[in-house]
């Protein structure tokens, strides 16, 4: 059983967003998405999607977006993305979706899981700015902390240390020009080597960080995966 991960999925079966609008690489991406992602991902593997799943502005209307998840191949375990404003608290969400027996899909906030021989933990984090605003600043403090949760509740399903503790965020975790930031600095100190991220559109392979502080950074946006699912395991 294999883990894979993909990031910025941007479904809108309910919500007027056509994606196009952003290009012709998300020309009928939701089809892309279903013959890439079954023919990739077998029923009983996992895929991380951290961040970016639905328009929606609420569960409700997010509803048939995670209909087409859970009929995609493997369990799904879903983090939050900045434009995720249908997400609500652990408790709606979890009763949510088994309300609609979404039962191939849970969330990761604050807490972590295991998929194999892989644990897996992180946060959304924030955008790292070359200058923060002071309200910026507070919030990526806040993700390092969740971070750092994250990871120490990983440790916890990792007593032995058999496993390794890959993390994910919606965000990168740092740009181009910084040499560190608050994230960064908690998955160094956690040694932590291995760190998946979307939020990126319309980039460059030579554009992108591939490694800081001897963490091993991948971008998994939809769109620069060609909305294939990628293996981590």
């Amino acid at each position: 059983m294999s883990v894979f991960t993909l990031a910025d999925l941007h479904l809108s079966f309910s919500t007027n967003k056509p994606m196009d609008v952003f290009g012709s690489l998300w020309d009928n991406h939701v089809e892309r998405l279903l013959e890439y992602w079954n023919y990739m991902v077998l029923p009983e593997d996992t895929v991380i999607v951290p961040g970016d799943i639905s328009w929606a502005m609420n569960v409700e209307e997010a509803t048939e977006d995670f209909r087409f998840i859970n009929s995609l191949n493997g369990k799904k375990i879903i983090m939050k993305g900045n434009h995720d404003y249908w997400w609500q608290s652990m408790k709606k969400l979890s009763e949510f979706v088994k309300e609609n027996e979404f039962d191939t899909i849970s969330f990761l906030h604050n807490t972590a899981c295991i998929a194999e021989n892989l644990v897996i933990c992180g946060s959304r984090g924030w955008c790292c700015e070359s200058s923060p605003s002071e309200e910026d600043r507070k919030i990526i403090a806040r993700e390092a902390i969740r971070f750092e949760l994250s990871i120490e509740e990983a440790k916890k399903l990792n007593p032995t240390g058999e496993r390794e503790l890959v993390a994910f965020s919606h965000y990168p975790v740092i740009l181009p020009g910084d040499e560190t930031s608050p994230i960064l600095e908690v998955l160094v100190r956690h040694n932590i080597k291995r760190l998946y991220y979307g939020h990126l559109h319309g980039v460059r392979e030579s554009q992108l960080i591939k490694s800081a502080g001897g963490v091993e950074m991948e971008l998994v946006s939809a769109d620069f995966r060609h909305f294939t699912p990628v293996r981590i395991n």
